[in-house]
């Protein structure tokens, strides 16, 4: 047979299984209901299992793309402060609350990563922050963190 290449679907579609799984394990505290009633562990038990049909797809069919090591970094550093973002914002969301944290993460983004003026990183950062909190928790009524601050 010889030996199996890694290839970017294949590396792809465990990153998609492993996901899958971690989601099917975390939603077995939730109630499933029935399929005329569905309950909260419904909805996400159905997306990751197709979300894991979709990996094991990936997997069998994934020989014919080319190897992981071919994929170019150039972006690499963008997606570490993406991904940075994205724990500072999950570890400061209840402390400072949605509006506080959503305009740090926005300046962050706006002003140091794409370098904005800064009168654009302004606007877009209260628009953005200010804006998404009233369109979901006054007119939507999603409860958002206000945080220690009542921000």
């Amino acid at each position: 047979m010889g030996k199996t290449r890694m290839t970017k679907d294949r590396l792809s579609g465990i990153i998609l299984l492993l996901l899958a799984v971690f989601v099917m394990i975390e939603t077995r505290v939730l109630p499933l209901g029935t399929h005329s009633r569905p309950g909260p562990g419904y909805l996400p038990l159905l997306l990751s299992s197709f979300l894991a049909i979709l990996g094991v797809i990936l997997i069998v069919w994934g020989r014919l793309a080319s190897s992981w090591r071919s994929v170019k970094w150039s972006e690499g550093l963008h997606a570490l402060a993406i991904l940075a973002g994205s724990v500072f914002t999950t570890l400061t969301l209840e402390t400072l609350g949605y509006r506080l944290t959503m305009l740090i993460l926005m300046v962050f983004l706006f002003g140091v990563m794409e370098r904005l003026k800064w009168w654009m990183v302004f606007s877009l950062s209260v628009g953005l922050s200010f804006g998404s909190f009233w369109l979901f928790d006054t007119m939507l009524k999603v409860i958002l963190p206000r945080g220690g601050l009542g921000f």
